[in-house]
């Protein structure tokens, strides 16, 4: 069963988008850390778009939906996945008890992992806007499983959209004291990094982006807190570069965010970074831009440039979906510029 989590976010961002929600894509630092969440692929198709036939607005989502998950041939993580998708739109309606029955049925078609499904698709619903039914959602949710790791770390990062860091915190680090698997405890942790960071608790962000580290099996599962570490370390005033030229090593850095990184080690300048950024075809799938822009700004933190690097941390704040720890680190940055 596990292989590619990318399949949920891959099923829920087509939903989003043909059913008009006003969620950005997901940005590339998030798309870099998997995180040990892992599924097979399966096929479903994808609700139409409302205002297509069928209707428009909620109602027509939800009646696509229903169509959807009436058919026999869905698989049992992609009726998981509409299951978890509807639960969040019957909550938007106030169904509650609808909400709760589409959790459990969740937990009889994927009894091993429905949570782990649930807490990657809310904070994607929770982008479109409505933060109040994503975390109802998932309150549901930890009422079948109280303390789960993933669902808790789900919360924290719809708080997090509402730029509530201290609540996130305190999640957190929760997740992490009841983490059962080295994935949940590098998801905890990663997460962790971020809360502390939008706090200012630089040291400790860094420590957690470093502890994130820990058993991640290739390279380009480590450039996210690699990079996050980075921008950690330059605000608790350490040696970050240092570090991070040892980390990278000998690795090759052509494939997209390893611009980024080569960059950040001083080895490009920034405008073929932002060159980078605008022409490689990774870069143009992950939104390379945004990450472009804001780790361009650490780099003028580090030099002493606070022009340089408030210019750069509006324009992440510009290219990044509020969704995004970009937008989030950025806006955060700026405050204390």
């Amino acid at each position: 069963m596990r292989r590619q989590i990318g399949h949920v976010f891959g099923v829920l961002a087509a939903f989003l988008t043909l059913t008009g929600e006003a969620v950005a894509q997901r940005n590339a630092v998030e798309s870099w850390d998997p995180s040990a969440r892992d599924f097979s692929p399966g096929g479903a198709a994808v609700p139409p778009r409302p205002g297509a036939p069928g209707g428009s607005g909620g109602g027509a989502t939800l009646e696509s939906l229903n169509k959807i998950l009436s058919a026999s041939q869905l698989s049992a993580f992609d009726r998981s996945i509409y299951l978890s998708i509807r639960a969040f739109q019957l909550s938007r309606l106030g169904r509650e008890a609808d909400s709760q029955k589409d959790i459990a049925e969740m937990g009889k078609v994927l009894p091993g992992d429905w949570q782990v499904v649930l807490s990657s698709t809310m904070p994607g619903l929770a982008g479109g806007g409505d933060r109040a039914a994503a975390l109802r959602t998932l309150d549901s949710a930890l009422q079948r499983k109280p303390g789960d790791p993933s669902l808790t770390i789900a919360q924290a990062q719809v708080y997090m959209q509402i730029a509530d860091f201290q609540r996130a915190l305190g999640l957190l680090d929760a997740a992490l004291a009841g983490a059962q698997t080295p994935g949940e405890r590098r998801s905890a942790l990663f997460y962790r990094g971020h809360a502390n960071f939008n706090l200012g608790n630089y040291a400790q962000a860094a420590d957690d982006f470093d502890a994130s580290l820990a058993g991640r099996p290739n390279f380009k599962s480590k450039q996210a807190p690699l990079l996050w570490r980075y921008a950690a370390q330059i605000r608790a005033r350490r040696d970050a570069r240092t570090a991070l030229v040892r980390d990278v090593g000998a690795e090759s850095l052509n494939e997209w965010p390893g611009p980024i990184l080569r960059f950040l080690m001083g080895k490009s300048t920034a405008g073929e970074l932002e060159v980078a950024a605008e022409s490689d075809d990774g870069a143009k799938r992950a939104n390379g831009k945004c990450p472009a822009a804001f780790f361009i700004g650490m780099d003028a933190v580090r030099r002493g440039d606070k022009q340089r690097a408030r210019e750069q941390f509006q324009l992440a704040q510009a290219r990044c979906p509020t969704v995004s720890e970009l937008n989030w680190a950025a806006s955060s940055e700026l405050k204390r510029l």
